[in-house]
C-alpha cells in the first residue's frame, strides 16, 4: 500500500508541478525577466533627462545611471543559459509538488487514523489548505519579492516564514477537525500570532523595480501556487480515494 500512496503523490506532484510551471512561463516568467532588466540597469523606472524626470521604457533616448556599467550581453543572457534554467525551473517545481504531495498524504493518513474519511474533495479542501499555510498566510507578513526588491536578513525571513506556515497548517487542522469552540479560538490564536509578532522588514524600502510590476508578478504567483495546490490536492485525495476502495 505504501508504495501505491508514494506512487500516487509522485504522479500528483508531477501533474501539479507541470501546471504550475506551464501558468509561470505564460504569466509569471515575463514578469520576472522584466524586473531583472530594471535590476540590471538596462531598464530604469524614472530617469532624468535635463531636469525633468521621465518614465523609461528600455528607448535608446533615454538616460542610463553614471554607474551602469551593464552592457547587453550581461543583460540577456545566453540561449543557452536560459534554457538551463528553464529546465531547472521544471524540476524544482516537479519534485517541489511531488514533496507537497508526500506532505499531503502523510496527512490524509493521520486524518484516517482519527477516524476520517478522505476523497477527492475534502483532498481540495486540503491542497487550499497547504496554499494557505505554504504561500498565503506567509505572503500577508513578507510579499512575494521580485529582483531588486529591498528584503530583510535572510534568515530572519526563513525563521518567520516557517513558524507561519506551521502555525497555518495548525490552525487548518483545527477549524477543519475540531470539534467545540475552544479548537476554533485557538485555530484563530495561530493564525494571528506570527502576524501580532510581526515579520522582518527592511529599514526602508528602494530598489529599481517599478512596483506596479512587483504587485502583478505577486498576484500571478499566489493565483499559480493556488491553482497547482488546488490540482494536488484533488490528485492527491482521488488516489488515496481508489487505493482504499480497493
Amino acid at each position: 500500500m505504501l508504495k501505491k500512496l508514494v506512487a500516487g503523490a509522485v504522479f500528483a506532484g508531477f501533474a501539479a508541478g507541470l501546471i504550475v510551471v506551464l501558468l509561470q512561463f505564460a504569466f509569471v516568467r515575463p514578469l520576472l525577466l522584466e524586473a531583472e532588466q530594471y535590476e540590471a540597469g538596462t531598464l530604469s523606472h524614472f530617469a532624468r533627462v535635463g531636469g525633468e524626470e521621465v518614465h523609461d521604457h528600455g528607448s535608446e533616448n533615454t538616460a542610463k545611471p553614471a554607474n551602469d556599467h551593464v552592457t547587453n550581453d550581461h543583460a540577456h543572457p545566453s540561449q543557452g543559459f536560459e534554457l538551463r534554467r528553464d529546465g531547472l525551473t521544471v524540476l524544482f517545481s516537479i519534485f517541489v509538488y511531488a514533496g507537497f504531495g508526500m506532505i499531503l498524504m502523510a496527512g490524509f493518513a493521520t486524518a484516517e487514523s482519527f477516524g476520517h474519511r478522505i476523497t477527492p474533495r475534502i483532498g481540495l479542501l486540503w491542497g487550499l489548505a497547504g496554499f494557505a499555510a505554504f504561500h498565503l498566510m506567509p505572503s500577508f507578513g513578507l510579499p512575494i519579492e521580485v529582483p531588486g526588491s529591498a528584503a530583510a536578513d535572510l534568515n530572519d525571513r526563513q525563521i518567520w516564514w516557517f513558524g507561519t506556515a506551521v502555525a497555518t497548517v495548525v490552525a487548518a487542522w483545527l477549524i477543519g477537525y475540531g470539534t467545540n469552540p475552544m479548537h476554533y479560538g485557538l485555530a484563530v490564536l495561530a493564525l494571528a500570532a506570527p502576524h501580532i509578532l510581526g515579520a522582518p522588514h527592511p529599514g526602508e524600502y528602494y530598489g529599481p523595480t517599478p512596483p506596479e510590476l512587483a504587485s502583478l508578478y505577486a498576484s500571478r504567483a499566489l493565483v499559480t501556487a493556488m491553482i497547482g495546490w488546488s490540482v494536488l490536492g484533488l490528485l492527491a485525495g482521488n488516489f488515496w480515494e481508489k487505493d482504499h476502495a480497493e
